[in-house]
């Protein structure tokens, strides 16, 4: 499963869907949203990308409270499954423990990528406003029954295309 991830969208609808567009484009097949949405049109970008998706609300995001029920917004820490994948998503870094596979987070506006001898996977994918530095971020989470592949997308704002670096990791099971 190849599932989309972006944060830090902030008042940039045109580079939110810049990059949402290139996640449907690279095959993305869920789209995950870690907080800081700002504008209810990034809402309507993902409701309208025809996959199912999940956005918790960060820490510029209680406005959109009014519109809880109309989106898949969800307050943090909030855990799912994927692909028999244990997630928690969270905006603020607060909540890293590895109670999880896959612990997903926005907030510092940095890309960040680990895997820890336990076998959880901690990614930020950065922002995609491109607010502190001039370049738009997002991840493409693959999952498969041994690996996680993940690809770091970033694109600078004058660059027509977004270019990409991969990392793999060997998955721990613990079922």
């Amino acid at each position: 499963m190849k599932i989309g991830i972006l944060s830090d969208t902030h008042k940039q609808v045109k580079r939110a869907k810049e990059t949402i567009d290139m996640l449907l484009d690279e095959g993305a097949e869920f789209l995950i949203h870690a907080g800081d949405i700002v504008e209810v049109e990034v809402l309507e970008l993902l409701k309208n990308s025809s996959l199912k998706y999940v956005a918790v609300y960060g820490n510029n995001d209680a406005h959109l409270a009014k519109y809880h029920s109309k989106y898949n917004l969800v307050q943090e820490p909030h855990y799912f499954k994927l692909d028999n994948t244990k997630f928690k998503l969270m905006h603020l870094p607060y909540y890293l423990g590895s109670d999880s596979e896959v612990v997903i987070f926005g907030h510092t506006h940095e890309f960040s990528i680990e895997f820890t001898k336990n076998g959880t996977l901690y990614l930020n994918p950065g922002e995609s406003c491109a607010r502190n530095k001039p370049k738009s971020e997002c991840i493409m989470l693959e999952i498969t029954n041994k690996k996680f592949l993940v690809t770091y997308y970033a694109k600078k704002i004058k660059d027509l295309e977004f270019k990409y670096k991969k990392y793999s990791y060997d998955r721990i099971r613990n079922d």
